[in-house]
């Protein structure tokens, strides 16, 4: 049988199976819970055997999805313990991160010598970053505005909060923030701005050393990034068992009731997210002549590590590969990338302007356009700080919250799906970062169209 039978078979048992959950949840017809498991496993069994005949990574993950839900959804006991499956795996993405900017960046800026085309990339980078953030901000206010699923919400007891220890960061700290003081401390925590800085700046100062001296230097730095690149290809093959574990423990412990309580304001932030993508990267895609399938096609693997490892440190290394393949010169995307995972937070910025107004909605307060638009630019002027620190858009929310008189008992509710919720903005963020490298490389005429886009295999 054809690979693309065993598809169309999988495919088309899976979407049956959907269809007669949908009969059993909304009509109560009575069906087996005996029939609708051995169907589940089934589906699973089908997709199973169709990854092993593609064999490419994007297949795979996506079939260790489904796996993984099916796991956390039966065996939640199972699932409860499989965390550790996604924990070892961002662990070693995240040995990978440091070095592979690092080599990559330094060696771009110090084999051209080409010193202006550092500040060249700096400003367009943030010229665009600016740009694209405030466009997402507008439209999570229009999104969250019109849907308003904050109404009706009820706050749970004090008792039931899960307190999250808030640090106010004045402008200057988060300014201080930016630049490293002990670069193995930076490399530790996975200040990966820091890190940019350094390599910028060694970069820069070893193309000022003289030949002799630099040309060793230059020959480790591009030794050591393309073993980092192969070593991300290693630690790739652990990709789907890490995205099939990661899935089993979000879904043993969220289970289903809490989907249909917030539901409204999940699907409202998929629906913002869908909105931004089709009104803003999309037209920008077009006004660059960027060919859409083609990008679509090479960004597959990275964003769906993003969208179930809800990191996006983990979609680093193949969204550089990725982009590199794409025909995009690996010094901009040395450098633009990793700035843009500070700057360009796409998906965050709508994700808080969406949860800034639901805070207002759930207590009942009315806030005036003014107000919302002072609200979230001052959330995204704080978020640029909060870098490495776990749950970092509710921790920045709540800061803001207090400042704005809001209450903080409301942004707790977010706690229950913000697992889901973190999965979409983090793709989103790292469709926004490898377009970002596109659009300056095109900037600075160094695109290549010759791109050799291909699906690896695992």
């Amino acid at each position: 049988m054809s690979t693309n039978n065993i598809k169309k078979i999988a495919f088309l048992s899976f979407f049956l199976l959907v269809a007669i959950h949908l009969i059993y949840f909304y009509f109560h017809i009575k069906i087996p819970l005996s029939l609708l498991l051995t169907g589940r496993v089934i589906v699973c069994a089908l997709f199973f055997i169709y990854a092993v005949y593609n064999n490419k990574l994007t297949t795979w993950i996506f079939v260790s999805m489904l796996i993984g839900a099916e796991i956390g959804h039966d065996l939640p006991e199972v699932g409860s313990h499989m965390k550790i499956g996604g924990q070892i795996f961002l662990k070693l993405i995240k040995t990978i991160i440091a070095p592979l900017l690092f080599a990559t960046l330094a060696f771009g800026i110090a084999s051209h010598s080409n010193l202006k085309q550092i500040g060249s990339m700096a400003w367009k980078s943030i010229l665009y970053f600016e740009i694209v953030t405030t466009l997402a901000l507008f439209i999570g206010l229009i999104c969250i505005n019109i849907s308003k699923p904050g109404v009706n919400i009820q706050i749970p007891a004090a008792s039931s909060i899960e307190k999250i220890e808030v640090k106010k960061q004045s402008w200057e700290e988060i300014i201080l923030h930016i630049f490293p003081e002990n670069i193995a401390k930076s490399v530790a925590e996975g200040q990966i701005l820091q890190i940019v800085i350094f390599s910028i700046i060694f970069g820069v100062a070893l193309a000022l050393v003289k030949e002799q001296l630099r040309l060793p230097m230059l020959s480790f730095l591009e030794s050591l990034s393309e073993t980092m690149f192969k070593f991300t290809n290693i630690v790739m093959y652990l990709a789907p068992i890490a995205v099939g574990a990661s899935i089993a423990y979000t879904v043993s412990q969220l289970g289903i009731g809490i989907l249909v309580n917030l539901f409204h304001l999940l699907a409202t932030l998929y629906l913002a997210l869908i909105v931004f993508i089709l009104l803003v990267f999309v037209p920008i895609a077009f006004i660059c002549k960027i060919p859409i399938l083609k990008f679509a096609k090479a960004i597959a693997e990275p964003v769906s590590l993003a969208f179930a490892t809800t990191s996006s440190e983990a979609a680093l290394p193949k969204a550089m590969e990725a982009m590199e393949r794409f025909g995009v010169p690996r010094k901009i995307i040395a450098f633009v990338m990793p700035m843009g995972y500070s700057f360009n937070l796409d998906g965050t910025t709508v994700y808080l302007s969406l949860a800034s107004v639901f805070v207002a909605q759930v207590a009942g307060i009315e806030l005036s356009w003014e107000k919302q638009l002072l609200m979230v630019f001052t959330l995204m002027l704080t978020s640029k700080g909060i870098a490495g620190i776990p749950r970092a858009s509710l921790v920045v929310l709540l800061g803001t919250a207090a400042a704005f008189g809001l209450p903080t008992e409301p942004i707790f509710i977010i706690l229950g799906i913000d697992e889901l919720m973190d999965m979409a903005r983090t793709s989103v963020n790292v469709i926004g970062n490898c377009l970002a490298t596109v659009v300056v490389a095109k900037w600075e005429g160094e695109f290549s169209n010759q791109s050799s886009i291909q699906n690896n295999d695992i």
